[in-house]
């Protein structure tokens, strides 16, 4: 007898799409043995680029692991796949046989078909589907159909039964829902079903020689149709019962642990021991989320189904973790060139997931805290700014599965752990042990107050008993942490151990890891805006209803770096969680547009937090503060000697925290508690070891904004503080006491951007400290922070105008300083309109009739552009644009003194930057390179001091022009104090660069308070008298106004003309300051060049810069 009959499918591929219910034959149609196989045109249809002499086929191979498409003489299948498409009827047993038979064809003549690509000589594909058999009965009656499908092959004179390869898919279902159980309950389903499966494994395995056995386990699949309405369940389906959670990683988890457990099994069986015969398991895996699946029919279309079992075969053992998509209908994997064959067990090179994973359960990661001050307040606090650690009572904690610590526990042997919420191992809010074997926040707390309460302990969910005040859900967003910042008020009011009112509380808040995780596929509910909005709602909430409160408010996560742990498959990772926990990380291929997404989405949850905190919206009273704490923005993956990433810092999963994570995690949110504000640490180094700090002796307390402020405060004793006896009508005759409103525009400088940042924090640079500005910030007091308004405060105590905190020029706190980061000088004139209308609509300001002091500093961003572009940045333009801008405020603001302050100059700039080690040389170009990058004596450099004089002798000679000395009530008083800089010297030889940002070119907050001081005593000497230099070690005293003349000085009062002689004294003094300022270099700095290149400087340059010819520029 020849080959059985075999129901061919017409048109199937050319339909490509239509289920087997749009197939017209008629299952019982008989076709002759003589008429010719069609070619079916899949390959043509579908983009298929395989090569089969690029797989460098040599002969039969001898080994079934090393077999090769091209080997495969025939395709065969066993088993049951009927998809039971409910037509009404679905109790007819012959109508879902021969629905099974349609699909079980379907899927062997596809796969017939792309190994005919390799090897046209493949026989015609057969199925052997049991006859009259009860509807998904899972292995029951496959040795029948294994037997038929063993007699058969013997019996078809084209195949070489002993000699030739073939490839046997046996499909299997259970109706059961057991593999959604935990564990006991899930192995002991698959073992039940490899019993059942075994005597038809044994005979295949004993009776078929060279066979390659693809087990294709269709129970996820199949087990949707169960909730089509009409089906009905089996009994077996009824004794297996156990609590299934909604949840995606509950769906994730346990689909993950089920295709563990086949492969334990699989792995060292007896069916992968001999080289004629493989066992692979292929399952068919679906994402449910557990409700209705759509009755897409793609899903159903035997071609689907063929391609997903291809393209799961050319997967190795142990990666087979993509779910079935109607996606596969359009692609085709093929095998790779480096191993160009069917993967089995041995060929894979790999273990199962459980075999290679370290054991964490029984890891210890403990310290000992010796501080030497664990002592309380002597009197509770009143104020949030001065709460020392053992003043907190109660510890609470808002956020998803990281705070939960799902699997933070997890063992070796059980993946299923993972959904276990070890809430006692949690980083922020654990309470198991005690600190000597295991790090949480709680337990360092402990070390000062022993009885902390809210911690939790032991497992489970936010309703068990050991929960507590950890009211983290798993897999929440942040639009979910509302409910539980509203539960937690409860809980705290309702609580007859906590004292609402008077006990000290911190809660720790952690969220947004989900809400990027799915960033990609709703980029509007997941967007930064919303997810800080939610942030906001939560935080809102607990500002309103919740007294003496400290709020841990811990930056996003930065998970990219989690994608390598997939990516690389040394470190033996399943991807089969991540897929669909964190679908948008693991769809994002690496250089994808899509990752960069992700990534910049990523960033900017972090600035919007950031932003967010830092507007001073949870500044308001003084029982409530919310830190940012920044640990997490900036993450590098542990990583192994041998540079493999170190999996023992996560869970099975590999995304979840281990213990050992956790631990790390808490320490690093205990030295960020303790490190000032500004000087945060946004990475912490998971390979070092746990060091914990200990709160500073000059201060005791955890941090907050309010009380980072170094102590740059002044001492101002003026006898006469009082305003003019009646307001003046004329600028030349204003007392500080009569200043009503002071602003400030400018660029970086006056912002103050990161101005309270410690070395190598760049990413501080973004925050604008404007409360610490020199010219516009008003951030406690003069006793604390020098600042203009500061002392202008000592006189008049109701000013107007300063900025306080942080935040945009926007923002609420900016208030009248209008100051742009990096702004030129040709966006003057945009500040000046804007602080205008911002003075006509503020009801609190009379802008005719109040006095102003607006301070202006601008030109330092035009010197580090102008290489860029010759035309853009003469000293004509400057110029220009610094004069619209003043007359514009002339034009429009009543009642003014301007102060124009001369910029730093760019000198200083590179005596700071090149010679120090902790400044970022690497970023010279970014920063400002024109400034930065040229060598010393080059063309370039030339132009930048030629370029710089000449801004500064034209605004010299603008201001005594007597332009802006038109009216009484209006002038420009030139302060030039800034023109010199004697840096101080470290002991090492090198500029004290205490006394700059993290970027070694803006000032810090101990040289902002330089600034002020020396503004102020410009502003009170006369012309003649201004200092034209700033040394900034000397200890500066702010002087009182003249009691002769009690004025703030200005050209008119200081009884000074230009131009004539006294142009002269101005010069030699400005001389004198510039000789005494090189007098202070450091050593061997004039002399060495920087290794930064520079872009080269046409000589023609020079001209355009300054305006003059060719000839007088040469001499």
């Amino acid at each position: 007898m020849g080959l059985p009959p075999c129901i061919l499918l017409p048109g199937l591929l050319l339909l490509l799409g239509q289920g087997t219910t749009e197939v017209h034959a008629s299952p019982e149609e008989n076709t002759s043995e003589k008429e010719q196989w069609p070619m079916l045109v899949i390959l043509k249809s579908l983009p298929f680029s395989c090569n089969p002499k690029n797989l460098g086929s040599n002969g039969t191979s001898a080994s079934v692991h090393s077999l090769r498409p091209s080997d495969i003489k025939i395709v065969a299948s066993i088993g049951n796949v009927e998809t039971f498409q409910n037509s009404g009827e679905i109790s007819d047993v012959e109508k879902q046989n021969r629905t099974g038979k349609r699909v079980c064809i379907g899927m062997v003549t596809v796969l017939s078909d792309i190994i005919r690509h390799f090897n046209p000589s493949v026989l015609r594909p057969t199925c052997t589907p049991g006859k009259e058999m009860a509807p998904r009965r899972g292995a029951e009656g496959l040795l029948a159909q294994a037997e038929e499908l063993v007699r058969s092959m013997k019996e078809n004179q084209q195949l070489d039964f002993q000699n030739d390869w073939k490839l046997i898919n046996v499909f299997f279902s259970n109706s059961s829902h057991c593999h959604l159980c935990l564990f006991p309950q899930q192995q002991r389903f698959v073992q039940d079903a490899m019993i059942k499966l075994s005597e038809t494994l044994d005979y295949l395995h004993q009776k078929i020689p060279r066979a390659y056995v693809n087990l294709v386990d269709l129970s996820m699949f199949l087990e949707s149709s169960s909730w089509l309405e009409d089906t009905m369940p089996t009994q077996e389906t009824e004794t297996c019962k156990c609590q299934i959670q909604s949840t995606t990683l509950y769906e994730a988890v346990t689909q993950w642990s089920y295709q563990e457990t086949w492969e334990r099994i699989l792995f060292s069986s007896k069916y992968n021991q001999q080289e004629s015969f493989a066992l692979t398991y292929q399952p068919f895996f679906i994402k449910t989320s557990l409700s209705p699946p759509s009755k897409e029919p793609l899903l159903w279309d035997p071609t689907v189904m063929a391609l997903h079992l291809w393209n799961s075969m050319m997967e190795p053992a142990g990666r087979k973790e993509k779910p079935l998509s109607a996606v596969e209908r359009t692609s085709i994997s093929c095998p790779p060139q480096e191993s160009p064959y069917l993967f089995t067990f041995q060929n894979s090179n790999s273990q199962p997931h459980w075999q290679t994973f370290p054991e964490m359960l029984k890891q210890v990661q403990g310290v000992q805290l010796q501080c030497p001050d664990k002592n309380p307040s002597s009197t509770v606090p009143t104020s949030v700014h001065r709460l020392k650690p053992a003043d907190i009572k109660v510890i609470a904690a808002l956020g998803d599965s990281l705070t939960a610590a799902n699997g933070a526990g997890a063992g070796q042997r059980n993946p299923l752990d993972i959904l276990v919420e070890f809430r006692g191992l949690s980083w922020s809010i654990g309470g198991d042990e005690n600190l000597r074997t295991l790090v949480t926040l709680p337990n360092i707390l402990r070390e000062f107050n022993a009885k902390l309460i809210g911690y939790s302990t032991g497992t489970g969910d936010q309703n068990s008993a050991g929960a507590r005040l950890n009211r983290a859900v798993s897999g929440a967003k942040s639009g979910d942490v509302t409910t539980q910042a509203k539960e937690l008020v409860q809980m705290l009011k309702n609580d007859k151990t906590i004292n609402f009112e008077e006990d000290w509380k911190l809660v720790t808040l952690f969220t947004g890891g989900n809400d990027l995780c799915n960033y990609c596929e709703d980029p509007l509910t997941y967007g930064p805006e919303n997810v800080i909005y939610n942030v906001q709602t939560v935080l809102d909430i607990l500002h309103a209803q919740v007294p003496r409160l400290f709020v841990n408010l811990v930056s996003t996560l930065e998970i990219l770096s989690l994608k390598e742990l997939h990516s690389n498959s040394g470190a033996g990772c399943s991807s089969g969680i991540l897929r669909q926990v964190c679908p948008c990380l693991f769809k994002a291929q690496d250089g994808s547009r899509e990752l960069a997404s992700l990534s910049d989405a990523n960033r900017r949850y972090q600035k919007l937090l950031r932003d967010l905190v830092n507007s001073g919206r949870y500044d308001t009273s003084d029982d409530f503060t919310v830190v940012l704490q920044t640990f997490f923005e900036r993450v590098r993956l542990p990583r192994m000697p041998e540079g493999l990433p170190d999996i023992s810092f996560f869970t099975p999963d590999c995304f979840h925290f281990s213990r050992k994570a956790h631990a790390h995690s808490a320490s690093a949110l205990w030295n960020n508690m303790l490190e000032p504000f500004g000087q945060k640490t946004a990475y912490h180094d998971f390979q070092g070891s746990i060091t914990l700090a200990c709160p500073r002796k000059d201060r005791p307390f955890l941090s907050t904004y309010k009380n980072s402020v170094e102590p740059n405060g002044s001492i101002l004793q003026c006898n006469d503080t009082a305003p003019s006896s009646t307001k003046p009508k004329s600028v030349h005759s204003l007392k500080p006491g009569d200043i009503n409103v002071v602003a400030a525009l400018g660029d970086s400088l006056t912002v103050g951007s990161g101005l309270d940042t410690g070395p190598g924090n760049l990413l501080g640079m973004a925050t604008q400290f404007r409360g610490l500005s020199f010219s516009g910030g008003g951030d406690n007091s003069l006793d604390n922070v020098t600042t203009l308004p500061n002392i202008l405060r000592k006189f008049n105590s109701g000013l107007l105008g300063f900025s306080v905190c942080f935040g945009e020029a926007s923002s609420d706190n900016a208030f009248l300083n209008q100051a742009v980061p990096e702004a030129q000088a040709k966006d003057f004139l945009s500040q000046a309109q804007t602080l205008v209308q911002k003075m006509t609509t503020d009801n609190r300001i009379d802008l005719n009739d109040h006095w102003k002091v607006i301070t202006v500093l601008i030109g330092n961003r035009d010197i580090c552009e102008f290489c860029m572009n010759q035309q853009e940045y003469t000293a004509e333009k400057f110029l220009e644009h610094v004069r619209s801008g003043l007359d514009y405020l002339q034009a429009q603001v009543p009642r003014a003194l301007i102060n124009l302050v001369d910029f730093m100059n760019p000198d200083i700039m590179r005596q700071v930057f090149l010679e120090n080690p902790m400044c970022p040389t690497q970023q010279a170009s970014t920063l400002c390179n024109c400034v930065l990058t040229p060598k010393r004596n080059s063309l370039s450099l030339i132009a930048l001091e030629t370029l710089t004089r000449s801004y500064q002798s034209g605004l010299r000679e603008l201001v005594y022009s007597g332009r802006y000395d038109t009216r009484d009530d209006f002038t420009v008083v030139l302060q030039p104090f800034f023109q010199n800089l004697i840096l101080p010297v470290g002991q090492d030889g090198r500029p004290d660069i205490s006394y700059f940002a993290a970027d070694c070119l803006l000032p810090s907050q101990r040289f902002h308070s330089q600034l002020a001081r020396a503004l102020w005593d410009n502003m009170v000497n006369p012309l003649e008298k201004k200092a034209h230099f700033l040394n900034l070690g000397k200890e500066v005293a702010l002087p009182c106004p003249n009691q002769n003349v009690p004025f703030l000085r200005t050209i008119k009062n200081s009884n000074y003309t230009y131009p004539g002689k006294s142009v002269e004294k101005f010069c030699t003094r400005a001389e004198k300051a510039q000789q005494l300022s090189k007098a202070h270099v450091a050593p061997g700095l004039e002399q060495e060049d920087s290794d930064i290149q520079a872009p080269a400087l046409p000589a023609e340059f020079l001209p355009q810069l300054t305006g003059v010819s060719n000839s007088n520029a040469k001499k």
